[in-house]
């Protein structure tokens, strides 16, 4: 593929819900192009986008993928970005490399939170915005319907550029509102000019929306239309591609990808009205200094590029996907990694299309490109000239919330699968892997089930780790709550010498997390060489407490009184005298279990408050109140941690993914008498509660 200059390229991210028809759609686009001889199906599992194993299985992008064409003389890198909640990781990547974001609508379904949130997305880091509205060849499928669903949504930035002509709820036509030409769309997808029809008052009232959305661009526009004076074409393609680069205006196309309707047409206009790469691409980065700066998008400056997403393969090795920022990247360049200040060894340079690689020798500025075999290089570095090293602005990504302990199907496999995981995480920097040493336990975190499993099955399939997912261990504490006195007393003649130490320790509840340790022996009772001994037995002991075996918190312990024997006593016969009064003593004292409990605080719309209060008090959360963020509430409260395991799923589907929440551990707290019984029951299953006796 030869070089394009900045101003000749364009970064497209297709961005929406799953379903919407975004694969099919750069599917269709490359076909058209001439990348592909076969406009293959998303069902088949023969797209050039939906090329991994788990793509396929699951008839769905579960991955960004990058596949670029060219189309009237530009270089086009459309990023088909995942549809699935699950995989929203893939839609920060696909974003942070690319100015504008096209979004599939389905005609049939209609506005859906996937659009939505990749709208707001696009508002949020400043992306231009264009909207395809897919499967007009559909019976049930209404433009109308939808145009109206979105003009309630976003405003009068929706700008119809592309309308049908409807008959019999069929399209009979699509007319092309800046040309004033008609198109209908044979078998085979190849367009056909037609007499233009009829428009009637809609359409009149569609092309007035494009020029009074054109004249709110320019003053002299705005002078013109004022005056009554039509627009000519170039004007209201120079105005539309101004409103597009500055947010203002969002031009509306539509069309099937399936049957190719609208698809050309579709393609004209992301070469003409989509902002190129040179365009108000300016990143800000920070220097080695730590000044910020602007950098353009300029061939002729030092290199600078960032990676926005990693492929980690056992087989084909490390892929780094680059936006070269500016300058020229080659071959030879000499690169820095601005997060480790380290020198890189170059690999090769690829273009990448789906799955399939093209060398190349250089990758100029706008451009997007695969490095391989960078060894210390992660998504959201920065790679730079030593001469000018920049750090650009990293990738914002959602916090994993749901978390599930991995029980490895091989034993001894848990280091495996820890390696796998790891190199898993720099493919997906979403999915979360720590050990729990208090549990024992592997926990992976992500953004929900699928997100999970698939991890759980690329493990297996490129790393060879069989591992099953299970609910986590709650880390439960246990405490007590009176006053007691115990005596210990150890005694045991052995031939010998023997072992002797006899104390009398008092148990009260205190608010420190660890044991605190006091003595008041008068008159030397026991002696002080011995009092670390005692100290020491007790901390061993408080680590499994007398109920279900869980560590004990918030308790002070005081040496009163003892005996011993100036030849049997020792520090061992000690340790284990105070051993035998911390089992006296502690269930006398009223011991009880205290739980983990979380801060929770959610993200929804105001229809679904009440519902998710009620989700809340039936886990026994207690609500703390409410608060505006934009147009969300934030609801805050407190929820036992063992509550929780669910509540992602549960919060998607209430609120139909519209719904976020962030979860954090604050205190212990008791856990209610009616529960400890199943508690204990548990801990018994799982091994954590010992013989106390």
């Amino acid at each position: 593929m030869k070089d394009f200059s900045c101003e000749n390229i364009k970064n497209v991210a297709l961005a929406g819900h799953s379903g919407a028809g975004k694969t099919s759609l750069t599917e269709a686009m490359l076909f058209l192009a001439g990348v592909t001889d076969r406009l293959g199906k998303v069902a088949d599992g023969n797209t050039v986008c939906d090329y991994d194993a788990e793509d396929i299985k699951r008839k769905a992008s579960v991955s960004t993928s990058v596949a670029p064409f060219v189309w009237k003389e530009k270089k086009i890198n459309a990023i088909d970005t995942p549809g699935l909640f699950d995989f929203a990781g893939g839609v920060y990547e696909g974003m942070r490399a690319c100015k504008s974001v096209l979004i599939p609508i389905s005609g049939r379904s209609g506005l859906s939170v996937g659009a939505e949130k990749a709208y707001e997305m696009a508002e949020k880091y400043k992306k231009a915005k264009m909207i395809f509205i897919n499967k007009l060849d559909r019976e049930s499928a209404d433009y109308y319907k939808v145009l109206e669903q979105l003009k309630a949504a976003f405003g009068p930035s929706i700008c119809p550029i592309v309308a049908p002509i409807m008959e019999d709820h069929k399209v009979k036509c699509y007319v092309d509102l800046i040309e004033q030409e008609a198109f209908s769309y044979d078998a085979k997808g190849k367009p056909q000019k037609v007499e233009m029809p009829d428009l009637g008052h809609r359409m009149e009232g569609l092309i007035a929306a494009i020029s009074e959305a054109v004249a709110e661009t320019d003053e002299d526009l705005f002078e013109k239309y004022f005056s009554g004076e039509a627009f000519t074409r170039e004007e209201l393609l120079d105005g539309i591609y101004k409103g597009t680069l500055n947010g203002t205006i969002t031009p509306l196309l539509c069309g099937s990808a399936t049957t190719l309707e609208g698809v050309d047409c579709l393609m004209n206009y992301i070469a003409r009205l989509l902002p190129s790469a040179k365009d108000g691409a300016n990143e800000t980065a920070e220097t080695a200094d730590g000044d910020l700066v602007e950098v353009s998008c300029d061939i002729d400056a030092p290199v600078s590029a960032f990676v926005f997403k990693s492929i980690a393969d056992p087989f084909i090795g490390k892929l780094s996907f680059v936006k070269v920022v500016s300058g020229v990247l080659k071959n030879d360049s000499q690169l820095v990694n601005a997060r480790t200040g380290q020198p890189e060894k170059m690999g090769k340079l690829v273009y990448i299309r789906g799955k399939k690689q093209e060398d190349t020798s250089s990758i100029p500025a706008g451009d997007i490109g695969v490095i391989t075999k960078l060894t210390d290089t992660r998504t959201g570095d920065s790679l730079c000239d030593p001469k000018r090293v920049l750090a650009f602005e990293g990738i914002e990504f959602p916090i994993a919330c749901m978390s599930m302990a991995i029980k490895v199907a091989k034993q001894g496999d848990e280091a495996k699968a820890a390696q796998g995981l790891q190199r898993l995480r720099e493919e997906d920097p979403v999915l979360h892997f720590e050990t729990n040493h208090e549990t024992h336990q592997q926990i992976l975190s992500g953004l929900g089930d699928q997100h999970l499993d698939c991890a759980v099955s690329k493990l297996k399939a490129k790393f060879g780790v069989d591992v099953t997912l299970e609910k986590p261990i709650v880390a439960y504490r246990e405490t007590i709550r009176k006053k007691v006195e115990a005596p210990g007393r150890y005694k045991k003649q052995t031939g010998g010498h023997g072992q002797f130490g006899d104390v009398k320790i008092i148990f009260e509840p205190c608010d420190s997390e660890e044991l605190v340790f006091e003595e008041q022996v008068f008159g030397g009772a026991v002696p002080k060489s011995f009092f670390p001994a005692v100290e020491k037995g007790l901390q061993d002991c408080v680590k499994h407490g007398v109920l279900a075996g869980y560590p004990v918190v918030g308790l002070k312990a005081t040496l009163i009184d003892g005996s011993y024997h100036p030849v049997d006593s020792s520090e061992m016969s000690f340790k284990l005298a105070a051993g035998l009064a911390y089992k006296a003593g502690l269930p006398q004292a009223s011991p009880a279990l205290l739980e983990p409990i979380g801060s929770l605080k959610v993200l929804v719309p105001d229809s679904y408050t009440g519902d998710i209060m009620g989700d809340i008090n039936k886990r026994r959360g207690r609500v703390l109140g409410m608060n505006p963020v934009g147009r969300l509430q934030e609801i805050e409260a407190e929820v036992p941690s063992s509550e929780m395991a669910d509540f992602t799923s549960v919060l998607r589907s209430v609120t139909q993914g519209r719904g976020s929440f962030t979860f954090e551990f604050v205190r212990y707290e008791q856990l209610p008498s009616n529960l400890e019984a199943a508690v204990i029951e548990q801990a018994k299953a799982l091994g954590v509660a010992r013989d106390t006796e």
